[in-house]
């Protein structure tokens, strides 16, 4: 059962600071999960919360949670990049602040049968929504040049080209249909050294990302995310590893060089942001969270806040 899992959020009290919350301001949980930031965020203070998971197990925990937050909590399955479609249907069209939690929860991290774990021999599955084709699908029809790619781009390894070339081996004898066979398939095409990870780990976050769409996601993500945040809203995002940090970094960086104004108003000044960096530096967790909690050590928070002016990619449609 979902409910039986532990769930640790990581930099709760960092990004329900970043959060500034308002009494009866409307915030939306992007990522809900397992439902800890939205729990905190609601214990905080008297405000509403809409929570989205693409994952429909998480209604189980939404469900529990909507019975001490009647009126003030809301839940969607679905994307987050559909955040503002979601906000429209109840009525909402700016809100207080937004955070993202990227990556995968502990009960789809902890729970086998979802195959995201090269720890846990189970399914090769790794599908969020639990819909269309599984890894086991997507290994089975990919080219090898392809799967290099993907391998090599969406997971920084350098031995993408031999990982690619092993699967492909060893699926002309036999369908990779578990974890575990992926896993040891990846290990034996990489020359052995010490290493602080395990071998399989990049191939399977590369693999997960594609499967999932996690890149595109994060991208519509974001710019819904500055389209629904009213002047001072908040955008927290905490992300778990270089590629969905930098996706974050370029693009507040991109929202603080917004134009969109002064090329209708020239009196106006050339820089009109639509988003303030709040965080210079990415705030990171302290040494005492990763003893507590070790999935933390790669975590990384970035905050910016709404400016007045327009949205740097128009309005939602």
């Amino acid at each position: 059962m979902i409910t039986n899992f532990e769930h640790i959020p990581v930099l709760l009290d960092e990004v329900v600071n970043a959060l500034s919350l308002v009494e009866d301001e409307v915030y939306v949980d992007a990522t809900f999960g397992l439902g800890g930031y939205t729990k905190a965020i609601l214990n905080t203070q008297n405000c509403k919360v809409v929570a989205i998971d693409r994952d429909p197990q998480a209604k189980i925990i939404a469900d529990n949670l909507k019975k001490s937050f009647t009126d003030r909590f809301y839940f969607k399955i679905g994307r987050f990049s559909e955040l503002g479609k979601f906000l429209k249907e109840l009525k909402i069209y700016k809100v207080g602040g937004i955070v993202f939690d990227l990556g995968v929860s502990s009960y789809q991290l902890d729970n086998k049968e979802r195959g995201f774990s090269f720890k846990l021999d189970g399914p090769l599955d790794m599908r969020m929504s639990s819909e269309g084709p599984t890894a086991e699908d997507f290994l089975e029809e990919v080219e090898e040049v392809t799967l290099a790619n993907i391998i090599y781009e969406l997971g920084d390894e350098v031995f993408s080209k031999k990982i690619a070339k092993n699967i492909i081996h060893h699926r002309r004898n036999n369908r990779i249909k578990t974890t575990g066979q992926l896993a040891d398939i990846i290990r034996d095409a990489i020359p052995k050294k010490k290493s602080k990870i395990d071998l399989a780990t990049k191939t399977f976050q590369a693999i997960r990302i594609y499967l999932n769409e996690e890149i595109k996601e994060l991208q519509n993500g974001l710019i819904a995310a500055e389209r629904v945040l009213r002047p001072e809203g908040r955008l927290a995002v905490v992300s778990f590893h270089s590629i969905e940090d930098r996706i974050v970094k370029n693009f507040f960086a991109k929202c603080l060089q917004n134009n969109s104004l002064s090329r209708h108003l020239p009196e106006l000044p050339k820089k009109n942001p639509s988003l303030k960096i709040l965080t210079k530096k990415p705030i990171l967790p302290s040494a005492k969270e990763i003893k507590f909690n070790k999935r933390s050590r790669s975590a990384k928070l970035r905050i910016a806040k709404r400016t007045q002016f327009l949205s740097t990619f128009g309005e939602i449609a």
